[in-house]
């Protein structure tokens, strides 16, 4: 058996769009789930509200592990875990994917070897264990070397970077396998219109307005209204049990408060995990968003019906900035959507964890 807390772990840091995390190959991990998941939450500092003995960042954008391998699966070349860790709860999910940390997943795997890299560049196709589905990784790889250095600028990160095109070529595989997973573009959820889509992340949509807000409030704000996090606890839980997600569902499905954009955008959101107030959005929670507009007579399709025609591009506001996101529709069936993130090494050697707590 492996004295990790002597020997240490191989492990990669990457920033992966606007969230950060420890990035492992399967067989510098225990095999049990349980020992491996003690052992990252120890490497990560949880639990701890700040993470201090710990690699964690003190909030759940950065407290993200990606586990990556060669792929059986015919689609794939490699197979993405995610696994979001608590902070200060000793609480390890795998029940959802991130859009963010996959920008990281194709680089990783280059420089791993665990797929051969393009002269100009690579494209890495990558099935998400999570939810059983394949995203496909475009990423600058000059002299078959992975660049990160670009001019590509991203809301939330200082600075620019090298672009990473993300494609999602399997658009209903995730947590519920269908696009509307109740079967209805609108349901109601304690009187409040919504509605339920899963376009690669479970989404309840709701006009910020039926809870009272203006949809522009800060995460800071939205943070110490103890009421309306309760509300938003209570009206998630329900729309789980109509998505078929069951009476506990974990981080999902996420809930997305719209409103008119006030920034240049095409729609302003306040998105919460699970009821925790996001400072911005997850990639794959804004696609949904975006694919969920798009469908007639969804919640937020009036403001969809002012964004320009011909134009799959829609420019998502959030608390920090903005996503840009490309999702094209015919009907009820999604042709096509992706997101451009950046990625960014910032470590690779040996970490070590913190010793049992008593």
């Amino acid at each position: 058996m492996t004295d990790y807390d002597s020997t240490g772990v191989r492990c990669t840091m990457l920033r992966g769009g606007t969230s950060r995390g420890l990035y492992f190959e399967p067989a510098d991990l225990p095999a049990d789930p349980a020992e491996r998941d003690d052992l990252l939450l120890r490497l990560m500092g949880t639990p701890d509200p700040r993470q201090i003995d710990g690699l964690g960042g003190a909030t759940s954008l950065t407290s993200k592990v990606a586990v990556i391998s060669r792929s059986e699966h015919p689609s794939a070349d490699v197979d993405y875990l995610f696994l979001q860790l608590g902070v200060d709860e000793p609480t390890v999910s795998t029940g959802q994917n991130c859009g963010n940390i996959l920008a990281g997943v194709g680089p990783f795997a280059v420089e791993r070897g665990l797929v051969p890299a393009g002269d100009r560049e690579t494209s890495v196709r990558i099935r998400m264990v999570n939810s059983d589905s394949v995203a496909v990784a475009t990423f600058a790889t000059p002299s078959g070397r992975v660049e990160y250095r670009g001019a590509v600028a991203i809301s939330g990160v200082p600075g620019t970077a090298a672009p990473v095109t993300l494609a999602f070529t399997d658009t209903e595989g995730s947590a519920t396998g269908r696009l509307l997973p109740t079967g209805n573009i609108r349901d109601a959820i304690d009187g409040i219109e919504v509605t339920c889509v899963d376009n690669g992340m479970p989404v309840v949509l709701a006009m910020a307005g039926e809870f009272g807000l203006t949809g522009y409030e800060s995460p800071e704000r939205l943070a110490v209204d103890q009421p309306l996090l309760g509300r938003i606890d209570a009206f998630r839980r329900k729309a789980a049990q109509l998505m078929g997600l069951g009476d506990e569902p974990g981080p999902i499905p996420k809930t997305v408060l719209l409103a008119p954009p006030r920034a240049g955008g095409r729609v302003s959101t306040r998105s919460f995990i699970p009821v925790r107030p996001h400072t911005s959005i997850g990639v794959l929670a804004a696609i949904s968003v975006v694919t969920g507009m798009l469908l007639p007579g969804a919640v937020g399709h009036e403001l969809a019906a002012e964004w320009p025609a011909g134009s799959s591009q829609v420019d998502v506001e959030h608390p920090s900035g903005h996503l840009l996101v490309d999702v094209l529709v015919d009907g009820r069936t999604v042709l096509r959507s992706g997101v451009v993130r950046t990625a960014r090494k910032l470590f690779d050697g040996t970490a070590y964890p913190r010793g049992e707590t008593k």
